[in-house]
């Protein structure tokens, strides 16, 4: 069961798990570098402090500089998160994601060049899903004992459209991307997994999948979203990977907001997962967070997250896996760090708009 915007659209250490995001000192007021985005999910800073945009409700990448100029445009199609190497801009997009999307799974990854000219590296991230299917041995939902022992749960669920009890059907939706060397490292959010990408080779293997996330159902919680008689049991949400990036330590960090109601009415479930990039083990960095869907680092470690539905973005020093508040903003999508620059999409599903604030 995924939330519903990223089904339309939209040597490892073992750390402790930490509570919710609590306050900090404010930065300085933010910037506004750009508004009237429409749904800017996506932001990533490139040669010359130039951020690039995805404005995915209109499947088109603007370039934010002095001016406001469209880099590439695809209407129809789902044109998701970017990076940039050298002057090489890389993005992803594609089409069939989650039950609303009734066309068939199909996912590329493209590079563009300073020129402008588009490559395709691969154009089969969706036949990839559809061939491997890395989560299809994860189970999600009820246990099938639970879901035996409790028939009105089991329908309740049904009504809502929430499986019982389920492993990892077919579905892709590419969603961020970061390049490093000749790797890029795709957080499918369709998919539950993180998929590397040679990009000499457009060759795609999965690195991880990342595990269910399950959650016990109070009492409270339950009857909020409509099925009380699924208090006690614990339902086992997918992972939905939302962002990745590279760390200071090389390895590949992965923001996680799990699939169900997107209000916080069943608390701040999300994580940043850091994933190994030998071995693709994964292990929780920081828990306890909001919606998280776009991550970034700084160049002293520190470790920024945008809060999709929660109070803007947060910071997790270097060091720490608590976060704290460090900018309030409603509907902050993407964050990116550019030298002592911060930059965040907010209001993205009103007046998109996009910020920098020095840090």
């Amino acid at each position: 069961m995924k939330i519903s915007a990223f089904a339309a659209a939209t040597a490892l250490l073992v750390l402790a798990p930490v509570g919710a995001a609590v306050a900090a000192p404010p930065p300085a007021e933010p910037t506004v570098l750009a508004s009237g985005l429409v749904g800017p999910l996506h932001l990533s800073v490139g040669p010359g402090k130039a951020v690039t945009v995805s404005e995915e409700f209109a499947g088109v990448l603007s370039v934010v500089g002095r001016d406001t100029t469209q880099l590439y445009a695809n209407p129809g199609w789902d044109v998701a998160g970017t990076d940039h190497q050298g002057s090489t801009t890389y993005l992803l997009e594609s089409q069939g994601a989650g039950p609303e999307d009734p066309r068939p799974l199909a996912g590329s990854l493209k590079a563009i060049d300073s020129r402008g000219r588009v490559t395709t590296i691969t154009d089969q991230l969706g036949a990839y899903e559809t061939t491997m299917n890395p989560d299809g041995g994860s189970h999600y939902g009820l246990s099938a004992a639970d879901a035996a022992a409790n028939p009105a749960c089991v329908a309740e669920l049904g009504a809502l459209g929430a499986p019982a009890s389920y492993t990892g059907e077919l579905d892709s939706h590419p969603y961020a991307v970061a390049v490093r060397g000749t790797t890029a490292y795709v957080a499918d959010a369709g998919a539950n997994a993180v998929l590397t990408v040679d990009l000499k080779t457009g060759h795609i293997a999965t690195l991880a999948v990342l595990p269910p996330r399950p959650l016990q159902l109070s009492a409270e919680q339950a009857g909020a979203i409509g099925v009380p008689s699924c208090a006690g049991l614990t339902y086992a949400f997918e992972p939905v990977p939302t962002d990745v990036a590279i760390g200071p330590d090389g390895a590949v960090y992965v923001s996680s907001l799990p699939g169900g109601p997107e209000s916080p009415v069943l608390g701040a479930r999300g994580a940043v997962f850091r994933v190994d990039p030998a071995s693709g083990a994964a292990a929780p960095w920081v828990e306890g967070l909001l919606t998280p869907t776009g991550i970034a680092f700084d160049g002293s470690g520190n470790l920024y997250v945008a809060s999709l539905f929660g109070d803007g973005v947060l910071e997790v020093p270097a060091g720490s896996h608590t976060a704290t508040l460090f900018m309030p903003a409603a509907a902050a999508a993407d964050v990116d760090v550019s030298g002592s620059t911060l930059y965040a999409t907010t209001d993205v599903f009103g007046n998109g708009t996009l910020v920098a604030v020095g840090l």
